[in-house]
């Protein structure tokens, strides 16, 4: 209500921010009697800078490649579309207040499933892939509001990694919401946000080629009926994309990276790794398929290895013998493997079936390579030479296959089968980095360390993006989360009057493990009232909007943490530690209360959230914190349903388009 006029206006239509007025003293006035107060001179407009927004987000070198390439490539569609109507350029609308930001940059580890790693341990299959997963956000300042447009998560496995993983980025979710300004079209013929969108693609494949990556994966997706992937609640205007329109969605974009050179080579799963065609020597093995976190395959092979052992353990029960002979000799031939031993078997069987899987939407899942592959051992190329056929279209091979080539008789080197001998020509492999080191620092944020919690974030805040008033809003409060990154486990509270302390106005007690009173308690009696002396404690400004504080805030999760571990491995009496007593008070009592944190004990709700932040950030497979391997399996349980569901729908989907086909 506005205390002016005492008119009632929407929370969301007034923009307003309920989580800023903590003390819910703060006077509210309307649109309405904010104008007239500006208008007859008894206000003056507050700055921009008062509230930060997506400028404000830190940079990264990421974001000032994506924006740069951006505008540049506006300026000159504007520019085009000036010349065909025969305009001024200031006389055709453009794209403004764009901004582009990386919101969460953090390296996290890839652990490979139990029955798909024995299988391949034994070949030195790496247990876990680490990589850098990251969130890339699109803003539009749509009528003075800045609006979050489009938001994609992408996962970027390095040098550092080992193969098959090396050197290779997948893009892993992308979602966009149909508010984009001006709603024209482009001079191809495309609408101007499907242009904006790809721009920022090729702009990220692009800075990933000058990094070192040697290529790109994409699974084209759609959501799942009534599913959200990041924004939650779409337009009902936007309708979701089947299968094949998304797949030339992305191929669209890619055909414009590979006219800029950017992208070499586009192909698709199962072309790649699947079937040997002309020269290439490279062994079929699921072991040299990319593994990614999400992706379609590695669920579909846990499951499918799960069903061969069953199978293999009925036939132990029932005595019935062996692998049946032609499936195994089948696999084993179009993987080229002489090799009869249970696991070679099991690989080549695990690679029939995921063909005969990926096959009907092969080319859903799509390669994308930024360097040139061996058409030997399809190895992606980044030093030394790559020897070239100027006979041949697209035929490359690496120094090592050249060397092993020169050793064959000629009637057998390339071109195979052939009478003819081609001339193989040296190009230097050049402006490839000898490691994709980040040169962005880490950016932690908890709503957006992978898209479920963002999209839980949305949902359990009801921040829609289903009409432009709503999406306005809940922008507002996505942007007021990333400049007040403070986590929820962390709001302290007052023991006797219930309220959440100000900043800089809590008094705490040192040696009860929760025991906090705000400013207004401890001035009515001093703290006479608790056993203990209190000390003030200086909180972190949560509505303090500057990098500073942006700082401390981090700062100061990351000593709770610290701490946690500390506290744990701690078994000193008199521990001079800053609040470690507090915190082994607190482990104390959550192993004796009877109540425990989903009875509504405040005690036991404090320690599970801070073992819940610890599990979401650490990567030690072996951690002894406790509930850590608990809650880093509850988490992996609920990514696998999510991935579940999504394999089902496909298959579902498939096997529609399947019966489809054959009555027709």
């Amino acid at each position: 209500m506005c205390d002016k006029c005492e008119r009632w206006q929407h929370q969301i239509c007034a923009l307003f921010n309920f989580k800023r007025d903590d003390s819910k003293e703060a006077e509210y006035t309307c649109p309405k009697c904010y104008v007239q107060e500006i208008e007859h001179g008894l206000r003056i407009p507050l700055p921009q800078s008062a509230v930060l927004g997506a400028k404000d987000l830190p940079r990264t070198v990421l974001s000032d490649h994506i924006e740069e390439r951006l505008f540049k490539r506006l300026r000159e569609e504007r520019h085009e579309r000036a010349i065909r109507d025969g305009k001024n350029f200031d006389e055709v609308s453009g794209a403004d207040g764009l901004v582009v930001r990386v919101v969460s940059s953090v390296d996290k580890k890839l652990e490979v499933k139990p029955r798909f790693f024995e299988i391949f341990q034994e070949d030195k299959y790496p247990a876990e892939f680490p990589y850098k997963s990251k969130a890339i956000v699109l803003f539009q300042k749509i009528e003075g509001v800045e609006v979050c447009l489009f938001s994609m998560y992408v996962q970027e496995f390095g040098a550092e990694c080992a193969d098959p993983n090396q050197r290779r980025v997948y893009l892993s979710y992308l979602d966009s919401v149909k508010f984009f300004r001006p709603d024209v079209k482009t001079v191809s013929g495309e609408a101007l946000r499907t242009y904006v969108y790809h721009e920022i693609l090729i702009g990220y494949l692009e800075y990933c080629k000058q990094r070192g990556f040697t290529s790109c994966y994409i699974w084209a997706c759609p959501p799942l009926k009534g599913e959200d992937y990041i924004l939650y609640c779409h337009p009902e205007i936007q309708k979701t994309p089947k299968s094949d329109k998304l797949r030339e969605w992305y191929l669209s974009m890619l055909r414009k990276a590979v006219k800029e050179r950017i992208v070499v080579e586009l192909t698709n799963l199962y072309d790649h790794f699947f079937i040997t065609t002309k020269e290439c020597k490279a062994k079929v093995t699921a072991a040299r398929l990319p593994y990614f976190d999400g992706d379609y395959w590695p669920g579909a092979a846990e499951d499918m290895i799960n069903q061969l052992f069953l199978e293999e353990d009925d036939r132990k029960l029932q005595k019935k013998g062996k692998l049946k002979k032609t499936i195994t000799k089948r696999a084993l031939r179009a993987a080229g493997q002489t090799d009869l031993s249970g696991n070679a078997s099991k690989d080549a069987i695990l690679m029939q079936k995921l063909g005969e899987t990926i096959y009907p939407m092969k080319e859903d899942f799509i390669m994308v390579h930024l360097q040139h592959s061996c058409s030997h051992c399809s190895t992606l190329m980044v030093a030394g030479k790559r020897w070239v056929c100027h006979q041949c279209k697209s035929f490359y091979i690496c120094d090592s296959c050249y060397d092993s080539e020169q050793r064959l008789e000629a009637k057998e080197r390339h071109p195979s089968n052939s009478r003819d001998l081609h001339v193989l020509h040296p190009v230097d492999i050049v402006g490839v980095p000898e490691d994709t080191k980040d040169r962005d620092d880490v950016l932690e944020c908890e709503f957006f360390d992978t898209r479920q919690a963002f999209l839980s974030l949305c949902q359990g805040n009801h921040y829609q993006y289903d009409t432009l008033r709503r999406a306005k809003h809940s922008s507002m409060m996505v942007l007021y989360h990333l400049h007040n990154p403070t986590a929820p486990a962390f709001v302290t509270t007052c023991n006797i009057c219930n309220n959440d302390i100000e900043a800089g106005q809590g008094w705490r007690c040192e040696e009860c493990p929760d025991f906090d009173v705000c400013a207004g308690c401890y001035n009515k009696d001093g703290g006479a009232n608790h056993r203990h002396k209190l000390t003030n404690h200086p909180c972190v400004d949560r509505n303090a909007q500057n990098k500073e504080a942006r700082q401390m805030r981090i700062q100061q999760a990351r000593r709770m943490l610290d701490l946690l571990v500390h506290a744990h491995k701690c078994r000193t009496a008199g521990c001079q530690y800053p609040d470690c007593r507090r915190l082994k008070g607190l482990f104390g009592h959550a192993t004796r209360c009877q109540k425990r944190a989903a009875g509504g004990c405040s005690l036991c709700q404090r320690t599970w959230s801070l073992l819940q932040l610890h599990a979401r950030t650490c990567k030690e497979s072996k951690c002894t914190i406790p509930r850590c391997r608990d809650l880093k399996a509850h988490l992996r349980w609920t990514q696998q349903q999510s991935e579940s569901r999504r394999r089902a729908a496909v298959n579902e989907m498939m096997r529609q388009r399947a019966a489809e086909v054959a009555r027709s």
